[in-house]
């Protein structure tokens, strides 16, 4: 067969945040700086009990660590790759329980329509049990969410038919989010280095600096 003739492949990358080990050494915690990057954003939210809450009431006492999905999301490297580092990222700190409670993670529907509080109860399963503590969230409206989104810099297309029918699918950039105690956005995760090791370091550079942690430096 002529090359011209050939049929074109789609070849999908695997994201870094699927292996189970980073493919490079990273530093150690405490090692180097996490600066300020800005305020981590609020709105109102619901959980999947259909209580109200705002988003920046769920900050504060514990390291957040924040992401947006929704859960029809099919996109190999979109919302299951978030979802599957967090839970990775769960199962590192359940051997390092002094630490897990001290951790919060949150996972915020941007498709409230099909994302009711009961769909990312089915969705969350038994994730939210032990600690670190895993919470699955989604608001009230599109209306509500917009201000939510912007204020992250999270953007999302939906996706409509040739009869202007949403099909259930949005187009968005991977994105996830560490906040410290003081509601300041600390590290921002896209999907070439949302891995639960580097995560995980991120994570103790700052309970280091809140003194819950002490720096092991060469050890």
């Amino acid at each position: 067969m002529p090359w011209s003739h050939a049929a074109q492949v789609d070849v999908q990358v695997i994201a870094d945040g699927w292996k189970p080990e980073l493919p490079y050494d990273p530093p150690e915690p405490g090692t180097y700086p996490l600066p300020v990057v800005s305020a981590a954003g609020s709105g109102t939210v619901l959980d999947t009990d259909g209580k109200q809450w705002e988003l920046s009431d769920l900050l504060g006492d514990k390291l957040v660590l924040l992401t947006f999905i929704y859960t029809n999301c099919s996109e190999i490297n979109g919302c299951p790759l978030a979802t599957a580092v967090f839970y990775k990222l769960k199962e590192r700190f359940k051997a390092e329980p002094e630490l897990a409670d001290k951790i919060r993670l949150i996972s915020v529907s941007f498709d409230p329509r099909q994302d009711t509080p009961e769909a990312m109860k089915l969705y969350g399963g038994t994730f939210s049990e032990g600690d670190p503590e895993w919470l699955f969230l989604t608001t009230s409206s599109e209306e509500v969410l917009e201000p939510i989104l912007r204020s992250y810099g999270q953007m999302v297309i939906q996706e409509f038919d040739e009869d202007g029918n949403f099909t259930g699918t949005m187009a968005h950039v991977l994105r996830a989010f560490l906040i410290d105690k003081s509601r300041n956005i600390r590290q921002e995760y896209s999907v070439s280095f949302l891995h639960d090791q580097l995560i995980a370091i991120d994570i103790k550079t700052l309970l280091i600096e809140d003194g819950v942690l002490t720096a092991q430096v060469g050890s």
